[in-house]
């Protein structure tokens, strides 16, 4: 059961009935976001991580949201930029770790809730291999399909800029697989 943003809204606004509009928001959103932060931590645990912590900085930050944008525009900026900072965190901690051997494709096709296949596992790989921005505007056109025009009021910037982003990854995950061969 879907319920309107604007019922939500209305439900956000008044504090008697603020958690019970959290609590939809939570409903909602829960899946969708999930799959938004996966594609980019790759790992179940890390990925309901990351949502928990999306749900709760959400929360925290529930009074400054205007209302100037879509509740999952703004859910998934938040989404977006706490799994860019756990994957900084990662690789800065992988940096120090001695276990840099296990690339991206073994750790997926290890982890139980991962249901691809080895070719998939590669395209993670070459995905990782991706500096921040290509890597986030790969995942949101390749996986989720979305428009450039939603991407721009996401990330805030200009869909030209994406359109180049996108392109040059394309480029690059290409040349990844033709070096592997």
């Amino acid at each position: 059961m879907s319920i309107s943003e604007d019922d939500i809204l209305k439900l956000l606004s008044n504090p008697k009935t603020q958690r019970k509009g959290f609590e939809m928001i939570v409903r909602q959103y829960s899946e969708p976001l999930y799959w938004k932060i996966r594609h980019f931590v790759l790992s179940h645990e890390d990925a309901n991580d990351v949502l928990q912590d999306t749900f709760i900085k959400a929360w925290t930050n529930l009074d400054s949201f205007k209302g100037e944008s879509k509740i999952v525009t703004w859910l998934y900026r938040i989404a977006i930029n706490l799994s860019l900072d756990f994957i900084r965190k990662q690789k800065n901690a992988s940096s120090i770790s001695a276990d840099e051997d296990v690339t991206v494709a073994s750790r997926l096709l290890a982890d139980d809730y991962f249901d691809g296949d080895e070719m998939q596992a590669q395209l993670q790989e070459a995905i990782a291999t991706l500096p921040e921005v290509q890597r986030m505007v790969f995942n949101l056109r390749y996986f989720d399909e979305m428009k450039y025009s939603e991407m721009s009021k996401l990330l805030d910037t200009s869909e030209g800029a994406l359109k180049a982003s996108y392109h040059i990854a394309v480029q690059k995950i290409t040349e990844y697989f033709k070096h592997k061969d």
